[in-house]
């Protein structure tokens, strides 16, 4: 019984059940204390808890068993990784622990190390690994190594650990290729990936099920995130053996490939769903505008009876930030606590898009403030935030505050402060940063990178700039560009540039209204009314037709 409810994550049951047993004087055996320590690293919230269970042990005469020590170790490295506590205590515990066991296997040296990575002490973690020479001669030490680096983000170590590896002559499991496939797949080395493939293919014969099923669907993720979903789905149908993550891989491919009506027919035939695969739709439909859609999926999986988590929140959450239904979202928002999911990081990013979307500024601003952890995509949304309502130096401060925290910047992160940049009139600060893209952090910059630096200069009315910065480009400039070069025109009243930035815009997309309503609203700022006609004519002619506005009301809230 008290394993049942420890493997049903009641931990509170199962060490209710397990003082039951001691007041009824049964005494418990190495199994009893293995399945309740268990239930310890669900609920310790305090070094103390850990401490009386270790007692415990010691007194019933347990304290040399290693299966026992293992789990204590685990429940130690688990209380550690509660933001409530200081870690450095309890990790030395668990290391004391360990340093003290008669015996010890591969399980004691991977809860240690794995506790030195989830507490972010990597010096920590290579002394342990280096240090003894045991840990070297195990395979899930290394994988705990490798994972520890994937999961931080840190591939370069990464895929350095795995060469290591490789020339020590230890042989990888489906555990070592899983990680180094998710490394390729996360920092888009494809050709990586595919060698590796290749490696597997040629060395691993007649492969057991319990190794080829985790290695095809890392091969489907890498495939999809390199958008490739195509050749993803041939290694989906090739399969011998498929489970709930396939189908969710293949899913999420579709998504992230904008293929939605794809995703919706993919979606309907699963012959099962979790509750991730109702997340990953509705996340998809979210990120593509179907806002109202995701909502209905979120509401439509509730009624089936599935209990949301934090992933589906977000992508609920998402939605409303979508739909701009601020008080829909805050409804959210209270659920989401009720639950119990506040302190997940995707749940909370979703919230500080839905705050600053909504103009809620200071509401996006505290939720960045109290999130217990934070990563860059939750720095680019509240950078985006500040931006976006005219609070450019803050937003400029924060991107600094970033990197001064030594979190990497993407080319999100680039577009959110160049984009703040241009809002606020900052236009060394911009140049600066959009020069320090490849040359300090090796990204090279994208057509919406250009087109965001000739909006800050076009802006600031300084054309010739913007020309030279357009003749910089190793490629011909596209809409994005024009577009930026017609609004400083506008605003700066420089027919001239104008006129030829909507030619451009003209040939490569006739249909689009906006660039007819921009250049007429130019002839009609400078009284040239009979060229406003002629581009009214030319609308005409050409059957453009300009969308008409609207705005949502929210009734009886």
């Amino acid at each position: 019984m008290i394993t049942a409810y420890s493997h049903n994550n009641d931990g509170h049951a199962a060490i209710e059940l397990f003082r039951d047993m001691r007041r009824n004087d049964f005494s418990p055996d190495n199994f009893t204390f293995t399945s309740v320590i268990g239930a310890l690293g669900l609920v310790a919230e305090n070094e103390r808890h850990c401490q009386q269970m270790h007692c415990a042990v010691v007194k019933s005469g347990m304290g040399f068993v290693t299966s026992v020590l293992n789990a204590l170790m685990y429940a130690y490295v688990k209380c550690a990784s509660s933001p409530s506590v200081l870690s450095s205590s309890l990790m030395g515990a668990a290391r004391k622990l360990f340093d003290e066991m008669l015996e010890r296997d591969e399980l004691s040296c991977s809860t240690i190390i794995t506790g030195y990575m989830k507490n972010d002490d990597l010096d920590a973690a290579r002394e342990f690994f280096y240090g003894g020479g045991m840990c070297e001669e195990m395979v899930v030490a290394w994988n705990a190594m490798i994972s520890g680096y994937v999961h931080r983000g840190l591939y370069k170590e990464a895929l350095e650990m795995f060469r290591k590896m490789y020339l020590s002559g230890m042989r990888s499991d489906e555990y070592t290729y899983t990680s180094i496939i998710s490394v390729c797949a996360d920092a888009g080395f494809f050709q990586l990936g595919k060698e590796l493939q290749a490696y597997i293919l040629k060395t691993e014969v007649n492969p057991s099920p319990d190794f080829s099923l985790p290695v095809n669907n890392a091969l489907i993720t890498l495939y999809w995130k390199c958008g490739r979903v195509g050749e993803a789905l041939e290694i989906f149908n090739y399969m011998p053996m498929k489970n709930l993550v396939s189908w969710n891989a293949i899913l999420s491919g579709y998504v992230n490939a904008g293929r939605i009506n794809e995703a919706q027919s993919f979606f309907e035939e699963m012959p099962e769903k979790n509750v991730l695969t109702w997340a990953v739709m509705m996340s998809g439909l979210a990120q593509k505008g179907f806002g109202e859609e995701g909502l209905k999926l979120f509401n439509q999986m509730k009624i089936l009876g599935f209990e949301p988590c934090d992933y589906t929140f977000a992508g609920a959450i998402t939605s409303c930030a979508v739909l701009g239904t601020l008080e829909h979202g805050r409804q959210l928002h209270a659920q989401l606590i009720r639950f119990g999911f506040d302190s997940s990081l995707a749940a909370g990013n979703a919230l500080i898009t839905l705050y600053a979307r909504c103009g809620v500024v200071e509401a996006a601003e505290s939720m960045f403030l109290t999130m217990p952890c934070v990563d860059f995509v939750s720095w680019n949304a509240m950078i985006a935030a500040l931006g976006q309502h005219g609070h450019g130096i803050q937003a400029i401060e924060l991107f600094e505050e970033m990197l001064a925290e030594g979190i990497l910047p993407n080319g999100i992160s680039f577009l959110t402060v160049l984009s703040a940049c241009s809002h606020a009139g900052l236009v060394e600060k911009g140049h600066h940063y959009f020069n320090s893209m490849y040359s300090v952090y090796g990204i090279t910059p994208g057509e919406d990178h250009y087109a965001r630096v000739i909006d800050l200069l076009c802006r600031a009315g300084k054309f010739s700039e913007a020309k030279s910065v357009m003749e910089s480009m190793p490629w011909k400039p596209g809409a994005p560009i024009w577009k930026a070069l017609l609004a400083g025109s506008r605003i700066h009243g420089n027919m001239d540039i104008g006129i030829n930035a909507a030619e451009r815009l003209f040939e490569l997309n006739p249909e689009h209204g906006g660039t007819y309503l921009q250049l007429s609203n130019m002839y009609a700022e400078a009284g040239r009314w009979v060229d406003v006609a002629k581009v009214r004519k030319l609308m005409r002619d050409r059957g453009v037709k300009m969308e008409p506005g609207c705005s949502w009301l929210e009734v009886e809230i």
